[in-house]
């Protein structure tokens, strides 16, 4: 039953923080294109706004922005916020139900820190709402004034978390991490600035008083950031599907260094181009495939077979990134056989199934420490969903599959 509510509530939980997603991301990339497309009108005063028309779905549309407010208030305002806290509020449940309350499963690797999952738990929260205040405060002080340096800083601060993640969390963990603190970020800028102060400018206005231009300039500066981040928080987001990204956390810094630049750089290219299509900065398309062939063959050189394929020495041998189960014992003989006869070809720290080159979700199932420390994960793919061997490739018996059950349901008791 536990299994099955596991991956249900991560379904549900999933679907939602999708779907959020694309509606928060959806109408940050449109705002910004209507942002960088705005052209003058008659009628609004330079400098203080501007007019653009869109054509869809059959009709017209003619969209005015106004730099501070507009000389009345409208009898219907719609305020662009619950994309952005659904999105945040579904991912952190999500971020619970999978990585806080299946912590020995996905969280902790014993090998780099043998953590409970009530401190791992600490340890993430912790990281998220003190990585909020750091980059609300920088983004406050005079450093914030210059966007140069303070995308700089910014992008120290997110590596620099991607290392201190590796020396706490498995690789797949510390890069759900990055993406979080990245989503943070996002949702408290829309949260604690930017609809606070659109807030106070209709309260200004409402009171016939001239709404603070500052306001404005402060919710534009930090919605910027949500759109240069977008792209690469989505992608570690992804990342937990990918092993070849975080298989080895030696080289998890440089990579998400890679990927932020990368995803900033798009950006900014189609916010460019929206703006002046005379001006778009192609270079920017170079400057990325180098970022994401460098991204490649990191991670490829990082893995004992993708050195091999290199050229290059041999490395030692990947560790892990899947926790281990506290105390668990080692499996009787004939699970070792089963599971290293129908899965190790793939889960090992050489695969030798072709065309796999990195262990599945860098679960390795090669030794019977190994197949003990991964328990959970076969009894919930092997047993009760019975989604691997996937297309059963190795044919896997049924009294294989009792034979797991068996040892699971004895090792548990």
């Amino acid at each position: 039953m536990i299994p099955y509510i596991l991956e249900w509530g991560s379904l549900l939980l999933r679907w939602l923080h999708v779907i959020a997603a694309m509606a928060w991301i959806g109408s940050s990339f449109f705002f910004m294109h209507l942002d960088a497309s705005l052209r003058a009108a008659a009628d609004i005063p330079a400098g203080k706004g501007g007019v653009g028309w869109q054509v869809h779905g059959g009709g017209f549309y003619e969209m005015r922005k106004y730099l501070v407010a507009p000389d009345f208030m409208p009898e219907e305002l719609t305020w662009h916020k619950w994309q952005a806290y659904t999105t945040w509020i579904s991912g952190f449940f999500l971020l619970v139900w999978i990585y806080y309350a299946q912590a020995s499963l996905y969280l902790v690797n014993p090998d780099v820190l043998p953590l409970t999952g009530l401190q791992a738990s600490a340890v993430g929260i912790g990281a998220l709402a003190g990585g909020w205040v750091i980059y609300d405060q920088l983004c406050k002080s005079s450093l914030g004034k210059n966007e140069t340096v303070l995308g700089l800083i910014g992008l120290v601060i997110i590596v620099a978390a991607s290392y201190g993640f590796t020396l706490v969390f498995s690789g797949r963990g510390t890069l759900i991490h990055v993406g979080a603190l990245m989503a943070t970020w996002m949702a408290g800028n829309v949260f604690m600035i930017i609809i606070p102060n659109q807030r106070k400018v209709v309260a200004s206005l409402m009171a016939g008083e001239a709404p603070d231009p500052a306001l404005g300039k402060q919710a534009k500066q930090r919605s910027t950031h949500n759109n240069y981040l977008t792209l690469p928080a989505v992608l570690l987001m992804l990342s937990n599907h990918y092993p070849v990204l975080y298989a080895n956390p030696a080289v998890i810094p440089p990579i998400v260094f890679l990927i932020t630049i990368s995803g900033a750089l798009l950006r900014h290219f189609y916010n460019v181009r929206h703006s002046d299509h005379d001006k778009s900065p192609w270079w920017v398309w170079a400057v990325v495939a180098v970022a994401l062939w460098l991204t490649f063959w990191i991670a490829m050189a990082s893995s004992p077979t993708g050195r091999a394929q290199l050229g290059l020495s041999e490395a030692p041998a990947a560790v892990s990134t899947a926790a281990a189960q506290p105390h668990q014992q080692p499996p009787p003989a004939k699970v070792v056989e089963i599971v290293t006869s129908r899965c190790a070809m793939c889960h090992a720290a050489e695969p030798v199934w072709d065309g796999i080159q990195i262990a599945p979700k860098a679960v390795l199932l090669d030794t019977p420490a190994h197949i003990a420390r991964q328990a959970e994960a076969i009894k919930l793919q092997a047993v009760v969903s019975r989604a691997m061997p996937p297309n059963n490739i190795t044919d896997m018996t049924v009294d294989e599959r009792l034979a797991l059950a068996d040892w699971l349901r004895r090792a548990t008791n």
